[in-house]
């Protein structure tokens, strides 16, 4: 056992074998997203996205299956990606970022361990896909986006969906949202080269945060921190993956 910060933390042996490169049903009270059916294109494509690419691999939660089903990767990457939307990788999206796979993000999501109702901080808004997952599952959701851009339009993506009441904000995620903590869950999309102190400090006694850690362009480690009631943490090696870097607007005091 080691300390971080003043919270002692217990390293647990991986759970799941190597994730894949990640080069990245309750509803929730919004406007319903497009259901497969018969004049949807996609339909059938997002059915075996979730079929031949998530199910198969060990993701269960039967929310997060049916939400993957649902909300409509196609319309959180660019046009000239829309005939690989459902594809098992990442696609850029702009300014160096990514959308993650889908097996990543079904993964990250279940590993959240939410219960409907549950606040969670996401930090790398990016096109806003894994917010649009968390609310059509039923969370209230607070999303940070370091790059203006990209937070403007997915802030304005998201709305136009249906998921008004997704709290977006462009800031350094690197500092959480303290004026909205604690938090039953923290969800980071992009790779830090540690974990944020802030974060650790945002989180409720008995939930989590799924985060990736490791260093620019090498394989990084996706983890899962569980916290008990007494403010220990339990670290669960989930295997390897590669990130984009989580971008900060200044260096770590």
């Amino acid at each position: 056992m080691f300390r971080l910060a003043s919270r002692s933390l217990i390293i647990v042996a991986a759970l799941l074998g190597a994730c894949g490169p990640a080069v990245t049903p309750s509803p929730s009270g919004h406007a319903p997203t497009p259901s497969p059916a018969v004049d949807d294109p996609y339909a059938e494509l997002r059915e075996r996205m979730v079929s031949d690419q998530i199910e198969v691999r060990g993701v269960t939660d039967p929310t997060v299956l049916a939400t993957m089903r649902r909300v409509p990767r196609h319309r959180f990457v660019p046009d000239e990606y829309l005939d690989q939307a459902y594809d098992d990788h990442p696609l850029p999206i702009g300014y160096g970022q990514t959308i993650s796979q889908p097996y990543i993000v079904g993964l990250m999501s279940e590993k959240l361990e939410l219960q409907p109702g549950d606040k969670v901080l996401e930090i790398g808004t990016g096109s806003g896909y894994q917010a649009a997952i968390l609310a059509e599952m039923g969370m209230q959701v607070y999303t940070i986006e370091i790059i203006p851009e990209l937070a403007t339009q997915a802030a304005e993506r998201l709305e136009a969906l249906g998921y008004a009441d997704v709290r977006a904000r462009a800031a350094d995620g690197y500092w959480g949202w303290p004026e909205e903590a604690p938090f039953d869950a923290i969800i980071v999309t992009a790779a830090p080269d540690h974990v944020p102190q802030p974060l650790v400090e945002q989180l409720k006694p008995g939930t989590r945060l799924v985060i990736p850690v490791g260093p620019v362009g090498a394989v990084q480690t996706l983890w899962q921190f569980t916290a008990d009631e007494s403010g220990e943490l339990t670290a669960y090696n989930l295997g390897g993956v590669s990130f984009v870097p989580l971008t900060r607007s200044e260096p770590t005091p």
